[in-house]
């Protein structure tokens, strides 16, 4: 039972800066009066009962230029109250995880009450965004100073500061010595090891835990793939169509990997606690807007906009634009084969080195071009998905998801799918499929990480001469800090990592029996994408709030698809193998027939696996089964308890009436 606010003090005189907020320049007095005055009032006057200070000099005076930073912290016991409002899981003395309450705090793992190391760093950063945005509107009817800001009770102060600019942003601190500890053992040291994951979930959380994890995981699970492929490549390297067994193992292996990783992914966010984290009821995303009404749910005032309205955006101004963006790249999909003919052409009247390489040019100038239409369609899908007004978070990621996934597939793979069964040219579809692969691999790499780290570094280089210029020595390490982080970009999170493992998914499971190298390459770059990931992170973005998860999400069922569509290209490209041929040399009706009824078979025995392969090990099933019933049996003292002091009480006055 949890234990009043009120019976608290969570005043701390010792202050530990873990958010920053920055507001904007012209921001006028009374509005920063207001804000700070709701950050520090209790809980049972609406506040979010935090500590916050203005960024000042250690002697007290302000520093010009941040006169709008703010920094927030907590003390250590509104920390713990605040981990049991989030539902936050911690390892028991007796080694199970359960839920933290304040209350049994004597029964967790490594709890003491002056060790402040009890909830991490990131877990204390995630629970003051919690806090923060939670804070709701009273009886203010607008934001002080802003007539035009108007608020309604209920309303997320924060969310409507974001929305009219007056809050520029807010984000969790980096803790230098920590980070310089996570660096050293991560990335500083070139070395063929695991990563260090629960260090990573510690300082980051548990969403980009689990993204190295699974790239970890999926940049070993095509060792077998690169291994088979190597042999493979070099002595079949003329025989393009000698693929029957390396497709057979194509089609297992895809398979295998995505049941194996869910048995992974659960045994690692169970020892994490966020298995076990219950789902709370989704507020209303920031850019959410409407009219002011009740959710039936809730109770709530809160915006409300009609389904109907939101159901024409999508289907008679979305789903039309989609269609046309796809159209778009299959055009510029047949004047990459123009581009390919004249190449052809120039070759066979010149045959020189020169015309040999010129072979290879539609290719690499198609790529980039891909990888441009991919982006610009991104910002398109970004836009069209903010403007359908979805409600909730969730929703309007998996709506953005499935707009960049259909047109990213098409973009990427309409063109080896047009090669393989159209023009059945397996010479070109290796040449294309090696191109494709090795180019968006280095163009990835360039603009996700090696671009913004050398911006990054000469913004960093102007910041400390400025500083320095200003004479502020004994102020630098904090203020640098700050001032360097304020101004780093800001991680938009994990969608475009897993893209890009999804579209290697894709043409690694798809057509690498053409072209058995495409694992080998994807190992080398998924080895080089470890290491630039953990320097975007560390050196190049704002440290990201801990968002605790207990999966990969929508994209476990996006990988899952690429899976189930390999099975069929697989499938295909057997029979159209000169081998398969052989066995059916005048009827291709039996060979066609047999082919679909092989395919269908290995679908079958592709659901059949993942329905008999649990999703959770079987020691994870009986200790969630076993705080499933300790949690009945809970209750039910609970009910018992308070049947019998309600019967005490009635036996009471009746003895009294008596």
């Amino acid at each position: 039972m949890k234990e009043s606010w009120s019976a608290f003090d969570t005043f701390e005189p010792h202050f530990r800066p873990l958010v920053v907020i920055e507001l904007a320049k012209d921001t006028k007095e009374e509005t920063k009066e207001w804000l700070t005055q709701r950050i520090e009032d209790k809980k049972k006057n609406g506040g979010a009962q935090l500590l916050v200070k203005p960024l000042a000099k250690e002697d007290g005076g302000k520093i010009d230029g941040n006169e709008n930073i703010y920094l927030v912290g907590a003390s250590y016991l509104r920390l713990l109250l605040g981990a049991e409002t989030v539902g936050l899981v911690k390892e028991c003395n007796d080694n199970s995880m359960r839920t933290f309450t304040y209350s049994s705090r004597k029964t967790f793992k490594d709890f003491a009450e002056d060790n402040h190391n009890f909830l991490t760093m990131s877990e204390c950063q995630y629970i003051i965004k919690h806090e923060l945005e939670n804070l709701r509107a009273k009886d203010e009817k607008m934001i002080p100073g802003y007539p035009q800001a108007k608020l309604y009770p209920g309303k997320s102060i924060v969310r409507r500061l974001l929305t009219n600019g007056i809050l520029i942003q807010f984000f969790p601190l980096h803790d230098k010595e920590e980070l310089k500890k996570l660096r050293h053992i991560w990335y500083s040291r070139v070395k063929i090891s695991f990563q260090p994951l629960d260090e990573i979930r510690c300082y980051f959380g548990e969403t980009i835990a689990l993204y190295f994890g699974f790239l970890e995981y999926f940049t070993f699970a095509l060792v077998p793939m690169a291994l088979i492929g190597i042999p493979y490549y070099v002595f079949a390297w003329e025989d393009y169509d000698k693929y029957v067994m390396f497709a057979s193992f194509n089609l297992l292996w895809s398979t295998v990997i995505l049941e194996v990783w869910k048995r992974c992914c659960a045994r690692m966010t169970y020892r994490w606690g966020t298995l076990l984290m219950k789902r709370q009821f989704e507020e209303p995303r920031p850019g959410f807007h409407g009219v002011l009404g009740i959710n039936p749910v809730t109770g709530k005032e809160e915006p409300v906009y009609s389904s109907i309205k939101r159901q024409l955006r999508i289907y008679l101004v979305s789903l039309p634009f989609v269609c046309l963006c796809l159209y778009l790249s299959l055009y510029v999909m047949m004047i990459y084969f123009d581009m390919e003919q004249l190449a052809l052409d120039y070759h066979e009247e010149n045959e020189t080195s020169f015309s040999n390489l010129m072979l290879f040019v539609p290719s690499i100038i198609y790529a980039v071009v891909i990888e441009i239409m991919n982006r610009i369609y991104r910002y398109a899908a970004e836009f069209l998905t903010s403007w359908e007004n979805h409600r909730l978070e969730s929703s309007h990621q998996n709506h953005l998801i499935l707009k960049v996934l259909v047109f990213n597939f098409l973009n990427c793979f309409a063109s080896l799918f047009y090669i393989a069964f159209v023009l059945f040219d397996m010479k070109l579809l290796r040449q294309s499929l090696a191109t494709l692969l090795i180019t968006s691999q280095i163009l990835n790499q360039f603009a996700e990480a090696l671009f913004p780290y050398w911006l990054q570094k000469r913004h960093n280089k102007k910041i400390k001469k400025r500083m320095c210029a200003s004479k502020m020595d004994s102020d630098l390490s904090l203020f640098e800090q700050i001032n360097m982080e304020k101004e780093m970009g800001t991680y938009l999170g994990t969608f475009d990592d897993y893209l890009e493992l999804f579209l290697q998914f894709g043409y690694v499971s798809l057509f690498s029996c053409v072209y058995p190298l495409a694992a080998v390459f994807a190992v080398l770059n998924n080895i080089t994408e470890t290491y630039s990931d953990a320097l975007k992170m560390c050196k190049i973005f704002k440290r990201p709030f801990s968002e605790p998860t207990a999966n990969i999400g929508v994209w476990q069922l996006a990988f899952e698809t690429m899976s189930v569509i390999s099975v069929v290209t697989n499938c295909a490209l057997i029979g159209m193998s000169s081998q398969v041929n052989a066995i059916f040399p005048e009827s291709k009706t039996d060979l066609i027939l047999i082919v679909v009824l092989v395919e269908h078979i290995l679908l079958a025995m592709k659901f059949v696996m993942a329905f008999l392969i649990p999703d959770k090990p079987r020691d994870i099933q009986i200790k969630l089964a076993r705080l499933e019933f300790e949690s009945l049996e809970a209750l039910k003292r609970q009910q018992i308890k308070l049947a019998a002091e309600s019967l005490k009480d009635e036996t009471h006055e009746g003895k009294k009436r008596i």
